[in-house]
């Protein structure tokens, strides 16, 4: 027979103390539900926060009412969380947790009021309650969002690891055509769980301030060669990690210290060299033979540097070459024009190809009109001189300009890195947007043509064979930061086309025919919201690539608003109604709007990779917006100082300033649902997504910066890029969390992860030692983004050593 009780009045402040908690809670519901009622969104909050409320006073009156009433409540908000979201995991949680755990206080509180019945039937309920949310916190830390469909591996030959060109990692992307894969097969799917730490090096070049460590290595026959963020380069052991020589070219920048990778280059004589094909079409004339290299520099490292140098040094010795520009340096401000500290430099790895070295530029992004050309040249790798340009502002000037005059400015720069094609003689350019990014109502028409485009320049010439646009008059700085990727593809008929893959900050991917630029895949253009600033405008369409797969890029709706509790998940509502959001290509204007993809991506500057084996495109992606407004020039003067990219960007000459930052709660967490980043698998052959799995965990970030040490793969903003292997594996570190892993290339699953000292930022390589003939993985792991963790680290993994 169920205990009956009159009354507990020893327990009653327990009903009174719980009765002032919901009020407490019920009222931000109510006036920020009021909010957004009146911004034209859900009206659930409202109408919860007044039963929540009516709830506590209830059972500050000792009222079982006030029970039932919160029990309708909690059976109203699972139907509402349902209806909105579904069974997705991650959007449920900020809906349910909370209102869960008062639910379990309400029950637990239940036999306390007067003449309640006994304990056992609400402390079964509590109890039940209890278990689903252990069990939720067991689920969080399975991997959510995830999609995998059949795929078939390709059966095919591997490439022998043990070929001399297999075991190197000569160039940013191993190759010129950029996929960042490797026909290694030592470390594989089988054996990779026993990956270990090999060696740490320390470069001693922490980054600090703006300075970020995003380098790639090199390795070239029995060295591997490593830069840091203000350009010292080294040349270590690779199999211990021993230094063999270390340049430091005492290099200096205002800000934006980085080196992705230096650059390799073997001087090669020949009896004749053909000259350029003149313009009008006539016979090229040979030149007379080409000097061979000196004896101290038969083999070079080719860098440049935050102040704008170009150098070449002895790849033995790590002295410069003497006989290349003066004393082994180039100067790469000449023909610029003026160039204000830290407006213009490199941070990419140069291009060699060839006997060439092409070199473009990064430009200080929304300062100014004006600023450094985007004038991207050619030199000799054999002696510093220049070659070619190309100035897309006066395609007149081919060498330096005139006496006087300058390069073009303020064209679209190419800050990332090119890749070309030999056979073809093309090298292809990801250009960036004209300065600034957010306003255009003063651009030129060349950089209208130009701008967040590829371009393909003749090698030889530096003539222009042809261009695509991948955002017309773009005002989101959604320029292309990435190398392309050059394989080809089934073309249906039995046969390969000769493709380019370009991805980009959109989520979009362009699969272009890399000798003429037409698309493979197709491309729509589609019609795209119109109404820019005063003075500004928009183009009609915009392109999208309709035959691939684009990652990341569903629209932002209220419901996909997120945030660690039910408060802060009001507050992103209440914020994305404000703001004015029409889709990716939302035109900034003097009030709110939110830019997303946003301008970190989509993909960002470590590139795609190529399963050349399977045909598998990899790539990694970054799900954070940003909000922007346009500021009023005087008003703008006022504000501050200028920001590259979070902040205000002063865009001086223009007649606004450009604010804007991450769209993030007051707890710092994302105001959209997770995953903030996903790594993705396509098939090249079919153009369909094979997996997508969220990239990263909680461990070493979490709400107000705290690191939550929980492994929850939520997946997290990442920078870096992919690197695969014949060994039928993706290695990954760019992640929020301080892992190097390991990715069954044809699942997504992961197999391996490996602890790092910091978190990293760079792109993972390997190389096989022909001292040992191991095979090590290496990532430079100097900090993630904004990490407040630091340090200068490269770090080797490798199998046991076998007795």
């Amino acid at each position: 027979m169920a205990e009956q009780t009159s009354s507990r009045p020893g327990g009653s402040w327990l009903l009174v103390l719980f009765g002032v908690i919901l009020v407490i809670i019920g009222l931000p519901l109510v006036y920020g539900g009021a909010q957004l009622i009146f911004l034209g969104g859900s009206w659930y909050y409202a109408l919860a926060g007044l039963g929540i409320i009516l709830s506590g006073v209830l059972y500050a009156l000792r009222h079982k009412t006030g029970f039932w009433l919160y029990a309708l409540i909690f059976l109203a908000t699972i139907v509402w969380a349902l209806w909105e979201t579904g069974l997705a995991f991650w959007p449920l949680v900020p809906r349910l947790v909370a209102p869960t755990v008062l639910a379990i206080l309400a029950l637990l509180l239940l036999p306390v009021f007067p003449y309640s019945t006994g304990k056992r039937g609400p402390f079964a309920v509590a109890g039940l309650l209890v278990l689903a949310l252990i069990a939720t916190g067991i689920y969080a830390f399975q991997p959510h969002e995830v999609t995998r469909n059949a795929f078939a591996k390709v059966e095919k030959p591997l490439v022998p690891a043990a070929a001399a060109s297999a075991g190197d990692w000569r160039y940013y992307g191993r190759t010129p055509a950029g996929t960042r894969y490797a026909p290694l097969d030592q470390i594989n799917t089988d054996n990779v769980s026993g990956l270990e730490v090999a060696w740490t090096f320390r470069s001693g070049d922490t980054p600090a301030g703006s300075a970020q460590d995003q380098n790639t290595p090199l390795f070239v026959g029995d060295t591997l060669y490593t830069c840091s963020p203000n350009n010292i380069v080294n040349a270590l052991n690779p199999d211990t990690g021993e230094v063999k020589w270390k340049f430091d070219p005492q290099a200096k920048a205002p800000l934006w210290q980085r080196c992705r990778g230096v650059s390799y280059y073997e001087p090669v004589a020949t009896p004749a060299e053909a000259a350029p094909a003149p313009a009008d079409g006539a016979a090229a004339q040979p030149t007379a033979p080409a000097a061979p290299a000196t004896a101290a520099c038969t083999a070079r490292i080719v860098m440049t540097t935050i102040d704008a140098r170009l150098i070449e040094l002895d790849a033995k010795t790590g002295e410069p070459c003497a006989d290349f520009g003066t004393g082994g340096t180039v100067d790469l401000k000449q023909g610029m024009g003026e160039i204000k500290p830290g407006f213009y430099f490199q941070t990419s790895a140069p291009t060699v190809m060839r006997d060439l070295i092409l070199i473009g530029g990064w430009v200080w992004d929304n300062v100014e009109t004006g600023e450094p050309s985007g004038a991207v040249r050619a030199f000799s790798a054999k002696t510093g001189e220049l070659v070619w340009a190309w100035d897309l502002g006066n395609p007149a000037i081919t060498k330096l300009p005139p006496e006087g005059e300058s390069y073009t400015r303020g064209t679209p720069n190419v800050w990332s890195t090119p890749a070309y094609d030999d056979a073809l003689g093309l090298v292809y350019l990801p250009t960036g947007n004209a300065t600034p990014d957010f306003w255009g109502g003063h651009r030129s028409k060349e950089a209208e043509e130009y701008s967040s485009s590829v371009v393909a320049l003749d090698i030889a010439t530096g003539r222009e064979r042809w261009k695509f646009q991948t955002v017309h008059h773009d005002i989101w700085d959604y320029d292309v930061p990435s190398q392309p990727a050059l394989y080809d593809v089934p073309d249906g008929k039995g046969g390969t086309a000769p493709a380019l893959i370009q991805v980009t900050k959109r989520g979009q991917i362009f699969m272009l025919d890399r000798r003429d630029g037409k698309p493979i895949a197709e491309v729509e253009e589609k019609p795209v919201p119109q109404g820019a600033a005063e003075g500004d405008w928009t183009s009609a369409t915009q392109p999208y690539s309709t035959g691939m797969p684009s990652i990341g890029t569903e629209p932002f709706t209220e419901a996909r608003m997120w945030g660690a509790t039910p408060f802060d998940q009001l507050y992103c509502r209440i914020a994305f109604k404000k703001m004015r959001y029409d889709g990716e290509f939302t035109p900034p204007r003097t009030d709110y709007s939110l830019i997303y993809p946003g301008y970190y991506g989509g993909m960002n500057w470590g590139s795609a990779s190529v399963d050349e084996a399977n045909g598998l495109l990899i790539v990694n992606d970054i799900r954070m917006p940003q909000f922007i407004t346009l500021l009023p020039r005087e008003q703008a003067d006022n504000y501050g100082p200028s920001a590259a990219h979070d902040g205000l960007g002063t865009q001086l000459g223009t007649p606004y300033g450009a604010l804007k930052n991450g769209f993030m709660s007051p707890l710092g967490v994302p105001c959209h649902q997770p995953p903030y980043g996903t790594i993705s698998a396509i098939d090249l052959k079919s153009r369909q997504l094979v997996w997508q799995v969220p990239a990263g965990t909680l461990q070493d970030t979490g709400p107000l910066g705290m690191k939550t040490g929980l492994q929850i793969p939520i997946g997290m903003p990442s920078l870096g890029g992919p690197m695969t292997t014949s060994g039928g594996l993706v290695f990954y570190a760019g992640t929020q969390d301080y892992y190097l892993r390991a990715i069954d290339v044809t699942t997504g699953e992961e197999l391996w992860k490996g602890r790092l000292p910091v978190g990293a930022q760079a792109t993972p390589m390997t190389y096989t030692s022909p001292e040992t003939g191991r095979q090590f993985v290496i990532i430079s792991a100097g900090g993630a983004r904004q990490s407040p963790d630091h340090g200068d680290y490269i770090v080797a993994y490798a199998l046991p050593k076998k007795n």
